[in-house]
């Protein structure tokens, strides 16, 4: 069991404080843009399938080089997905997602909840940064905030 606390109470200000403070740490060095939507209940049979929706409604899909990632939880279903854009995609290994959310699925498990997502988010940062250094201005396309569905 994934989630055991509500959407409400999954994260308390400090914490997500923390892990907002980890997305600024990790994008600083890439052009890359990471995002955690966080909701109570999936709107489909599907977390990723739900994760592609909210990834085009929070344009994450807009990004000049197209290297976004958004990590979806819905606590009640206690389902999670990572979502990324093409130009990340394509450049990972494709078993790193894969291996990303094993691990993060084994700190949910563990109810740790911020060290999880600490951990993905660094990960993720690598990656982004090791595939899309930032050079230049460093232009933060989309907010870092934590998003909170219904």
């Amino acid at each position: 069991m994934f989630f055991r606390k509500s959407i409400k109470n999954l994260l308390s200000k400090a914490e997500t404080e923390l892990v907002m403070q980890a997305i600024r740490m990790h994008e600083q060095p890439t052009s890359g843009e990471i995002k955690i939507f966080i909701e109570s209940s999936c709107e489909h049979s599907n977390a990723f399938e739900r994760a592609k929706e909210l990834f085009i409604q929070l344009k994450m899909n807009e990004t000049v080089d197209r290297n976004a990632v958004l990590i979806y939880i819905a606590t009640e279903d206690k389902a999670f997905a990572l979502c990324a854009d093409k130009g990340i995609v394509e450049k990972a290994e494709p078993l790193f997602w894969n291996a990303e959310a094993k691990l993060l699925s084994s700190y949910f498990v563990e109810q740790k909840y911020v060290q999880g997502l600490q951990n993905c988010i660094a990960n993720i940062g690598q990656v982004l940064k090791a595939h899309f250094p930032w050079e230049g201005e460093n232009k933060n396309e989309l907010p870092d905030e934590i998003v909170f569905g219904k």
